[in-house]
């Protein structure tokens, strides 16, 4: 399926910068994208990079994702995924050691319910979950724990 639904997109960046009460031209001041082409966009007679996209959310202050999302750029799945990942890494309460414990934490649960990255998700080279993502004798994540054993005993 080639044509990609910029009509959609254009609709929603239309209401979204009414919405902030802004005019095309001052969008277009705010993006450095010129009024004519913004208003292409809106019209869905123009589909717009991920550069522009990235401009116009940044203006309007709303989800750079959620606009690759609508303009078939990104699917669902992975826009959630990034705006998590980019919530952590933009805390400035936690440091880059913490961040990065979180987003590993955040990948194990991933895989241990199943979901299996792409060939290029894992910034940290792991090769994806097992079939079986519980820790194994002899793994190093189950090393805390002695196997099949009450704690409560």
């Amino acid at each position: 399926m080639a044509s990609l639904n910029v009509g959609n997109l254009g609709e929603y960046l239309r209401e979204q910068r009414r919405a902030a009460q802004l005019s095309l031209r001052q969008l277009a001041d705010a993006t450095g994208v010129s009024n004519p082409y913004l208003s292409q966009i809106e019209r869905g007679l123009r589909k717009p990079s991920a550069d522009v996209l990235q401009q116009v959310a940044k203006a309007l202050r709303i989800s750079a994702e959620t606009l690759y999302v609508r303009a078939g750029i990104l699917d669902e799945r992975e826009r959630e995924e990034l705006e998590t990942r980019a919530v952590i890494l933009a805390d400035p309460s936690i440091n880059e050691r913490q961040k990065n414990v979180l987003l590993q934490i955040y990948d194990s649960f991933r895989r241990e319910n199943g979901y299996v990255p792409g060939p290029d998700a894992d910034a940290d080279g792991d090769a994806g979950p097992r079939e079986d993502a519980r820790p194994r004798k002899g793994d190093d994540a189950g090393a805390d724990a002695t196997e099949d054993q009450d704690p409560h005993s």
